[in-house]
């Protein structure tokens, strides 16, 4: 679980931190479910299905959903924030997220990606560096400051 957190001590993640630690959190995913689905369905790179069955809608959607849910809840990051130490937060309070504000913020990334991703690309733009997803569940994504050690003469 996270900790209570002093918001003194970070800053908003911009879009580049966010930006890589979701190309390390695809890469993560793309690692587990692409052996489980090549062992389940031999075939897995080679068909142009967009759904194979059941078990491919399980491996490859609801899996990582409530992975990415659950390591919001309990760390309050996925593992590619944790690698750039970001966190994500409630935006009122700071605190960590409720099991809601998570579920919504995961489907929020439904209508931040429509249009042509520009709910996503928002965060570059916002003052709070929020994307439409991060509006929509009322959170912020907030990084470490980093500390400048005080040099004495």
């Amino acid at each position: 679980m996270i900790e209570e957190i002093n918001t003194e001590d970070y800053e908003y993640a911009g879009f580049w931190n966010r930006f890589w630690a979701t190309m390390i959190d695809s890469i993560l995913i793309l690692m587990i479910t692409i052996p489980i689905s090549m062992t389940v369905y031999e075939d897995f790179l080679l068909n142009e299905s967009i759904i194979l069955g059941p078990a491919d809608v399980f491996i490859n959607y609801v899996l990582p959903c409530i992975a990415i849910i659950i390591f919001w809840l309990y760390k309050g990051a996925t593992p590619g924030k944790m690698a750039l130490n970001i966190i994500i937060v409630d935006a009122t309070s700071g605190g960590k997220l409720s099991v809601a504000q998570s579920i919504g913020r995961y489907f929020a990334y439904i209508p931040a990606t429509l249009p042509l991703f520009l709910g996503l690309f928002w965060v570059a733009w916002d003052k709070r560096k929020q994307g439409w997803h991060d509006k929509l569940a009322n959170t912020v994504v907030i990084k470490k400051i980093k500390k400048e050690a005080v040099e004495f003469k």
